[in-house]
């Protein structure tokens, strides 16, 4: 458990100097670039944001124990309030509590060290959600209002609050940070090849941010520097740092086209914004909910299959 902070870590402090490094030089790019060509105004944009964004991820990955795990819960709480919004159901005040209940009390549990409980989570809020329409005596709109409150739940509640589970490993905020570099590194050069050369948009009905040569070269990219960062992972070997780059450039793509999904069904394109270019904040944790427990679940399969050997 990270219970002095990592001010005076020398990976942590490695990795701020390469990070700001590589904003530095990408900015400058983009830059001059964006006086060029129109369309590189949105990552200029996305690039100018991070001045906001990465300082507040690195002063509360840094700080001790239990301070990183309550970053991630406000996070959490705040996409889920996000999703409340976007569908409709934010004056739904039991659910929308209950929701932010729960959350917590994974957050406690996890604390705590009662993770035998967590994975039961998902149908504890279920029944309680179950009793509302009992107690308040009505059936309108209850199954969509189970269904929408069950589903923000697995979203953030239980695959975003696995981020939760990593940052108390031994090196788990390192490792969480690692992750969220290449999350945001990801996005970027996948909006940017494909605002700039995507052709082939075969899910263009989701997603007009989604190209098979954004996919396919942003996913490169994305596992070379999960190598370049691999002294991030408490294990440097091949399999963990191939583990965090396909997690975060695959299953993170799955999880932005299925909100992707939602919002079109919805018929919005964001709820509000989240910092100046930048959408709102669950457009910044879709990527996390199903990639945080495929890394997770990856990562204690590696370590058990590379202790046998």
């Amino acid at each position: 458990m990270n219970s002095l902070g990592l001010w005076h870590n020398r990976t942590y402090v490695s990795t701020v100097t390469i990070v700001v490094a590589f904003f530095v030089v990408a900015g400058a790019i983009v830059y001059y670039m964006q006086s060029k060509n129109p369309k590189w105004i949105g990552v200029w944009a996305a690039i100018k944001s991070w001045v906001i964004t990465a300082p507040v991820i690195f002063f509360f990955a840094a700080l001790p124990a239990p301070w990183p795990l309550v970053f991630i819960v406000f996070a959490a709480i705040s996409g889920s309030k996000t999703f409340y919004q976007m569908t409709g159901m934010y004056h739904r005040n039991s659910f929308v509590w209950l929701t932010y209940f729960f959350i917590a009390l994974q957050a406690y549990l996890i604390y705590r060290g009662h993770v035998q409980f967590y994975n039961l989570m998902p149908m504890a809020f279920f029944v309680c959600i179950a009793l509302i329409p009992i107690f308040s005596n009505t059936s309108a709109h209850m199954i969509q209002y189970l269904a929408l409150a069950l589903m923000n739940f697995i979203f953030m509640g239980w695959g975003f609050m696995h981020l939760a589970r990593i940052v108390l490993w031994p090196g788990g905020p390192l490792i969480v940070l690692h992750l969220a570099i290449l999350f945001e590194f990801c996005e970027s050069c996948n909006y940017t090849i494909t605002r700039a050369f995507g052709k082939h948009r075969p899910l263009h009905s989701i997603s007009t941010r989604f190209s098979l040569e954004g996919f396919f070269i942003s996913m490169v990219l994305t596992v070379l520097l999960a190598w370049v960062l691999r002294f991030m992972l408490p294990d440097h070997s091949q399999p963990y740092w191939l583990l965090s780059g396909l997690s975060v450039a695959i299953v993170g793509r799955i999880g932005g086209l299925l909100l992707s999904t939602i919002r079109r069904d919805l018929g919005i394109k964001e709820s509000g914004i989240f910092i100046i270019g930048r959408d709102d904040i669950l457009s910044q944790l879709d990527k996390v909910i199903f990639a945080a427990p495929v890394f997770y679940f990856g990562y204690l399969l590696l370590n058990a299959v590379l202790a046998v050997k």
